[in-house]
């Protein structure tokens, strides 16, 4: 079951405390994009995500979008946050995330993933080792496969609450 418990777990991105991650050694964010930084439907970054994004590096990290999503989707985002992404990531199986890992030269303890599926951001960074950041989802729609995942996930959250491994709501750094 600790495949699914993920190392932190916070509300939003905006409530991670970035400076303690980086104080902690990471250098590189992997951040999920749908339901994580924007809206399923939504096709650019808000402004808030741009200065969070112009933020994280001005402090020394290296960004990248890494999604299960296509190309397309997320071009409008590197484009207009000027980062990296990691497109059809087809977490949470390891490929991708050793592909990043080798392109860019880091280390596991240096590279966290930030995302809003236990079933595939939190599994596909524990699996490899990097630390994993849990936030709740931005809005309540969700694509066809990421609604059958939501069911799965409420399953394995009960079993964890009932082993007092992961309790929805109660934030952790």
């Amino acid at each position: 079951m600790e495949v699914y418990v993920p190392d932190m777990y916070q509300k939003s991105i905006y409530a991670i405390d970035y400076q303690k991650l980086y104080n902690r050694g990471i250098k590189c964010l992997l951040f999920d994009l749908d339901n994580t930084l924007v809206p399923v439907k939504m096709k650019t970054p808000s402004k808030k995500i741009k200065n969070l994004f112009n933020d994280l590096k001005d402090k020394g990290f290296k960004v990248i979008i890494f999604s299960n999503s296509s190309k397309n989707r997320l071009k409008p985002f590197k484009d207009e946050l000027e980062v990296d992404c990691a497109a059809s990531a087809k977490k949470p199986f390891k490929k991708k995330f050793l592909q990043i890992l080798n392109e860019f030269g880091y280390q596991i303890n240096e590279v966290a993933i930030i995302g809003d599926q236990m079933l595939t951001d939190v599994v596909g960074g524990n699996k490899i080792g990097i630390t994993t950041i849990l936030v709740n989802p931005i809005s309540k729609k969700d694509l066809f496969f990421t609604k059958f995942n939501r069911l799965i996930e409420k399953r394995i959250m009960k079993k964890l609450r009932n082993k007092d491994l992961f309790v929805k709501g109660r934030y952790y750094e």
